[in-house]
């Protein structure tokens, strides 16, 4: 089993380089574009670690912004949603960590 890779097989390429072209993709419409699933989740769990002052909450919520940011393909859009998910998030932080505490539950 031997491979020729002198001049019979390269003159029998069909391929032409020069008609190659360079990938291109369609342009898509901001409407178009898939949902961004970890913007949405950081919204949700920032406003339920605000509500709730569940530290965990708040954090998730970060960690969910800081991957929408990374993925982020709409600017005007996407820098919306996330900015508000990093207010909430920044802001269940701090009112759960420096704010008032909660009144613990007591046994009668």
């Amino acid at each position: 089993m031997s491979h020729s890779h002198g001049n019979a097989s390269s003159a029998n390429d069909p391929r032409q380089p020069s008609a190659a072209k360079p990938y291109t993709p369609r342009p898509i419409a901001p409407e178009d574009l898939p949902v961004d699933y970890s913007g949405f989740i950081a919204v949700i769990l920032g406003v339920s670690g605000v509500m709730f002052r569940y530290k965990i909450c708040s954090w998730l919520a970060l960690i969910f912004c800081a991957q929408s940011l990374a993925n982020m393909r709409n600017l005007e859009t996407d820098l919306k949603q996330i900015s508000m998910a990093m207010m909430f998030a920044i802001m269940g932080l701090v009112t759960n960590y420096l704010g008032p505490n909660r009144p613990a539950a007591t046994k009668k």
